[in-house]
């Protein structure tokens, strides 16, 4: 075989293996990008658009390969899906993910023809930012499409989501404690809290104003030292142990996967908690290891959702005030979905993929009949 067949070869191999991935997803469209002038590789995924147009952030990660690149945009569009409809958004879900290391190839240049691929999209995608990407790279991509959110306050966005995203994580462990304790008072109860980056560090400083004990865990030793500068109480943690550790609520706030076999093993509490997106390894495997092991786990498209709400109130004029108040509502959502996973005697995420899809079924049929 020559080198040409067997490229065609590959290459047939790996189409095939997006079309199953997409069926398998419920995908609508998935679309790779290049360009050879500013190095730019990219992937956009877009879930679902019954209730509206595709809006989720955009990550900049050094995966090491395209097919980790394709799989983790796949995951991540999907569950923006869940968060958009369950939280009551007029929007659908999509993810991009530019392949890269951010604090080394990233510039003005490539962001900007990054921008220029969303804006032929034509609004079937709006972008925002992710992890490696912040609100100077939106005012770059600004430059080139108008389907971008999360831009500077001085450009009318609102800026830095996160102190929103961190209060919707905040509201949603408030509210499994209340589920649990019978109380939502978090004061002295022992949280770990895995990922000090920017949602962590609002994190714990909502979980000290309350009278939590904190403990924190994370790679990064600047953020270490910042977080434990501005709240000496808090307890570092190495990660070899941390799932050893007696407390009561887990909130892992980095990246996805947290929760598996080997950390449900040894995880010892009473409610998970957190940021990070995908947080189960497999949905159906580790929603169920949560629930017969008593843990109660709260759906992370549901309680993370604040960074959502905050950049769709940018589509209609910023106000902070009123992303704040949408925000609220998580707590009595979550509400409804531990009571209807106890109702049904389900797990918590299939009772919260039961409320978006419903919604989405709903709102659907109703587009469909215009």
């Amino acid at each position: 075989m020559s080198n040409t067949q067997e490229l065609t070869t590959v290459r047939q191999d790996l189409h095939k293996a997006v079309i199953e991935s997409m069926q398998n997803g419920g995908h609508e469209q998935v679309v790779h990008f290049y360009d050879h002038l500013t190095g730019l590789k990219a992937i956009v995924a877009i879930h679902n658009t019954w209730l509206g147009p595709a809006l989720g952030g955009t990550r900049m990660w050094a995966y090491n390969n395209e097919q980790e690149a394709l799989t983790d945009v796949l995951r991540l569009s999907r569950g923006m899906t869940y968060k958009a409809a369950i939280t009551g958004l007029n929007l659908g879900g999509g993810k991009a993910v530019i392949i890269g290391d951010s604090r080394t190839v990233k510039n003005e240049a490539l962001m900007r023809r990054f921008g220029k691929f969303v804006n032929g999209l034509a609004g079937r995608y709006i972008t925002a930012e992710d992890v490696g990407v912040n609100t100077r790279d939106m005012e770059y991509i600004a430059r080139e499409t108008e389907f971008v959110t999360g831009l500077p306050e001085f450009l009318g966005g609102g800026g830095d989501p996160s102190p929103v995203t961190a209060y919707g994580v905040y509201l949603g462990m408030k509210s499994s404690a209340k589920e649990v304790y019978g109380s939502d008072s978090l004061n002295g109860k022992k949280i770990l809290v895995q990922g000090t980056g920017k949602v962590g560090q609002h994190l714990v400083d909502h979980l000290i104003k309350e009278g939590a004990t904190v403990y924190i865990n994370d790679i990064n030793q600047e953020n270490l030292a910042l977080v434990t500068k501005t709240h000496p109480s808090v307890k570092v943690v190495e990660s070899e142990g941390m799932f050893d550790l007696d407390i009561d609520i887990y909130a892992p706030c980095a990246l996805g996967a947290t929760i598996n076999t080997e950390s449900l093993e040894r995880l010892r509490c009473a409610i998970v908690a957190g940021a990070a997106n995908n947080q189960l390894a497999d949905e159906m495997t580790h929603g169920n290891m949560c629930r017969e092991k008593g843990i109660l786990w709260a759906p992370d498209f549901l309680i993370n959702a604040g960074g959502l709400i905050n950049v769709s109130v940018e589509l209609e004029g910023y106000n902070r005030e009123r992303a704040m108040s949408a925000t609220e509502n998580i707590y009595q959502a979550a509400q409804n979905v531990f009571k209807m996973a106890k109702e049904l005697n389900i797990t918590t995420i299939e009772a919260a993929k039961q409320v978006a899809e419903k919604r989405m079924e709903e709102i659907g049929r109703i587009k469909l009949s215009y």
